[in-house]
């Protein structure tokens, strides 16, 4: 069941002013490194129901007068054709999306900052072609020693070799389009150079996980862990802060190890450091507007449990996957939950178990209700409980038929007779399509269509691996999947849409 825990409107003022505030402090020019999705922040928006998923753009763009943006890219990535796995594209390409999507909603993209440049044959190329679309890019080298070597990299041989990037605004938002892209080295250059400028600018970090001021074992802060379980990031307790201040604050691992380095490269560029701990340098203040902490944390929870789910079935689709299973299961065992936590998982198995093993599927509304799907010669259970789930949400009585047979005969035609298909079951995208060619006549079809984003944040469990296309159609719809580790025929080596 939805219960919001989160307040997004706090949030949105709250952010905004402390953001002014450190713009304040180091005297009207700010570097902000901002960390994680700028846009469709759906990890945010699971863990902390109430966050919207383009939250930080309009906390953003109550800043727009003050805000540009500089976008920064690894030249290595550029060469190595680096692809984003949520979006399947190219880094390069994900800057070009940036830049669509900052200008279209009125925010000034400044320039391009090219990062660990060595004249690469790819990013030279990347470079004309903002040169023919009149976006600035600067080039920023790669540093003998870094991050080491602190008296070299804050120096004229350093920092002091990387393009100077001009601004205009009081606030610099240096994104990227993933980690290690040197968002912070871009940020650091650029200090030393204002430095020498004679301009006090000053540096904060942005990143909504780990929550800093709610417990270090809280599900929120766990979830965070289950969600770079590839990178291996570790929540601890922030030593610097604990010594500084003697209060315990979470960060973590990478941040603590680099905070020594930076504060270094702070002293030598001021003088003396602005900071204490890392976790001083963070602007986030997501923890002080969650409003029901309970409702956060089970939606945590629940997310781990995917996370898990997630990582199992990629392993049993390719072999290997990228994620540690093991930390998973040890993040399940800290929050102390297990996969039967999942009300969606056991009702979709013991319906799988009353079908003879036939697969099957649950889905729970945003109600708490909880419907099913079964596997028929018509249809598939993605497919059943899909239009299961519709009926309910629409008041339909569950035996009325939602479909014309006239518009499935062609679907079934095509797949059979022309597509070369041996199934005839339905995949969702066939369902919406004849649930929509019936709707054009059908005044009960039209009512069970108008249902659909009503599905958006209800979680589902599927006993089986489901195609990429049913998949995709799960992911449209906003439903928060899970599927069991197995092909419906165990034996499958490969998975067949």
């Amino acid at each position: 069941m939805f219960k919001k825990g989160f307040d997004n409107e706090k949030y949105l003022t709250m952010q905004s002013e402390h953001i002014k505030e450190r713009i304040a402090q180091f005297g009207n020019k700010l570097y902000l490194e901002f960390g994680g999705k700028l846009f469709d922040d759906f990890h945010a928006s699971r863990v902390l129901p109430g966050f919207e998923p383009d939250s930080k753009l309009q906390m953003l763009l109550q800043l727009k007068d003050q805000a540009e943006i500089v976008i920064a890219i690894s030249a290595e990535d550029i060469e190595n054709n680096k692809v984003r796995g949520d979006y399947g594209i190219t880094y390069d390409m994900d800057v070009l999306r940036l830049i669509d999507e900052f200008q279209s909603v009125g925010l000034f993209v400044g320039s391009v900052c090219l990062t660990k440049f060595a004249e690469q044959p790819s990013a030279n190329l990347f470079i004309k072609r903002l040169d023919s679309m009149n976006i600035k890019s600067y080039k920023h080298y790669k540093i003998p020693g870094y991050p080491s070597d602190v008296e070299f990299i804050v120096s004229d041989e350093g920092y002091g070799k990387n393009e100077y990037i001009e601004t205009e605004r009081p606030l610099v938002v240096v994104t990227a389009p993933g980690p290690g892209s040197g968002k912070m080295a871009v940020c650091l250059s650029q200090l030393y150079h204002e430095h020498k400028r004679g301009v006090d600018a000053g540096y904060a970090k942005y990143e909504t996980f780990p929550i800093w001021n709610i417990p270090l074992k809280h599900p929120v802060n766990l979830a965070y862990e289950a969600a770079t379980a590839d990178l291996n990031d570790v929540n601890m307790i922030d030593p610097f802060h604990l010594e500084a201040r003697g209060e315990a604050v979470v960060n973590y691992n990478r941040d603590c190890e680099i905070f020594p380095v930076v504060n270094a490269m702070f002293e030598l560029i001021f003088g003396k450091s602005p900071y204490k701990s890392p976790t001083e340098m963070g602007v986030n203040m997501a923890g002080n507007c969650i409003i029901d902490d309970e409702a956060c944390r089970e939606a945590s929870k629940q997310e781990i449990i995917r996370r898990y789910y997630k990582c199992l079935c990629e392993k049993r689709r390719n072999g290997t996957t990228k994620d540690d299973i093991c930390k998973l299961e040890l993040l399940m065992k800290q929050a102390e939950i297990t996969v039967e936590d999942r009300k969606v998982t056991i009702v979709a198995l013991e319906r799988e178990k009353n079908e003879n093993g036939n697969p099957a599927m649950a889905i729970e509304l945003r109600d708490g209700t909880i419907v099913s799907g079964g596997t028929s010669e018509l249809l598939g259970a993605a497919s059943s409980a899909l239009i299961n789930a519709l009926k309910v949400l629409a008041g339909i009585d569950k035996e009325v038929k939602l479909i014309d047979p006239k518009a499935i005969d062609p679907i079934q035609d095509l797949k059979i007779n022309y597509l070369g298909s041996k199934n005839p079951r339905l995949h969702t995208d066939e369902v919406l399509t004849a649930l929509s060619a019936t709707a054009a006549n059908n005044e009960i079809a039209m009512k069970a269509m108008k249902k659909l984003p009503l599905l958006k944040g209800c979680d589902a469990h599927s006993t089986v691996l489901l195609s990429s296309v049913d998949e995709q159609i799960f992911k449209k719809l906003g439903i928060q999947l899970t599927c069991e580790p197995k092909y419906e025929e165990d034996e499958r080596m490969y998975h067949k849409n």
